[in-house]
């Protein structure tokens, strides 16, 4: 499945679409804070259309299957229960997931953030919380993608958190921590390589506050209250999580990560002799020097160039 084409019709955006790019103020705004809520890039249906894509993927339709699963794949299953449920490469297996987050427009809206030429997808998680104000698993806690992302190369990357409703503190939304990725980072050590989901949540907090002291900063958390197709965008190193579901529905929404067009996998050594390991070293097409190719059209295709 190849969704990127080499045609620029492919990129372009209508003049209702430039309209809805970042001003300068804006990327001005996300380089000091690392955060970012969008205008309305969602038109109401598309944004139903997302709600019942992702039941018929919850109900096993699917347009392919990755051809098999890396040992970290985030992927609920319906024997896993009444639980926050995350999968991954939902863009590679639904088609009609797909056409929607690859939109052009976020690519655009995204490039501008990250002050790049090109963006790509990187992974894109479905989510699912359900309505249950006690469910452990519902809880997010603190941490910022880049510390799994250790393989890649850039430092631009970023991530677009779409709801598929409006979306605010009684959902459980995603809270930012203002300005923490500008923050000079202390206790690097190769646990940090790990998702949250296999880490203490009680040392995620430890490691945050200790990182705002280290800083000389107060830890600031802004939750997103995010309008029905609206989303928010944030730096690959902003801390950020999620509490609860109070409200009487599921909060449904996709983490869509994005790579701009000059990341590319690197050795990251660990302690023990190893390198860091993402997903996508064990499904994408390698270069010609044998390294795993994080432009494979795919699995990483472009959003906008």
């Amino acid at each position: 499945m190849t969704v990127q084409t080499d045609s620029t019709e492919r990129f372009a955006l209508s003049e209702q679409e430039m309209a809805l790019l970042p001003s300068d103020e804006d990327v001005a705004f996300y380089a000091e804070h690392g955060w970012y809520l969008t205008k309305k890039l969602f038109a109401d249906d598309e944004v139903d259309e997302l709600v019942a894509a992702s039941e018929r993927y919850y109900a096993g339709e699917r347009s392919r299957r990755l051809p098999a699963h890396p040992p970290r794949l985030a992927y609920w299953e319906p024997g896993k229960g009444n639980v926050q449920r995350h999968n991954d490469y939902v863009h590679y297996e639904s088609d009609a997931l797909a056409k929607l987050l690859c939109k052009p427009i976020i690519g655009a809206v995204a490039a501008r953030l990250a002050q790049a030429d090109e963006i790509r997808v990187f992974q894109s998680t479905l989510i699912y919380k359900p309505p249950v104000a006690g469910e452990p698993s519902n809880i997010v806690p603190w941490h910022f993608d880049k510390h799994y992302w250790s393989s890649s190369s850039s430092d631009r990357m970023l991530t677009a958190f779409i709801p598929f409703h409006d979306c605010d503190e009684e959902m459980g939304t995603i809270t930012m921590v203002d300005g923490s990725h500008r923050w000079e980072e202390i206790g690097a050590e190769d646990s940090q390589t790990r998702h949250f989901a296999e880490r203490d949540r009680g040392e995620l907090e430890q490691m945050l506050a200790e990182n705002a002291a280290h800083n000389g900063v107060e830890v600031d958390k802004i939750p997103m209250i995010i309008p029905k197709g609206h989303m928010s965008f944030h730096h690959c190193r902003t801390y950020h999580g999620s509490g609860p579901n109070r409200s009487d529905r599921p909060r449904r929404a996709v983490s869509l990560h994005l790579q701009d067009g000059a990341n590319a996998y690197r050795e990251f050594p660990l302690s023990d002799g190893t390198f860091a390991f993402y997903n996508h070293d064990s499904l994408v097409r390698q270069t010609p020097d044998g390294r795993p190719d994080y432009a494979d059209p795919d699995y990483c295709p472009t959003l906008w160039r």
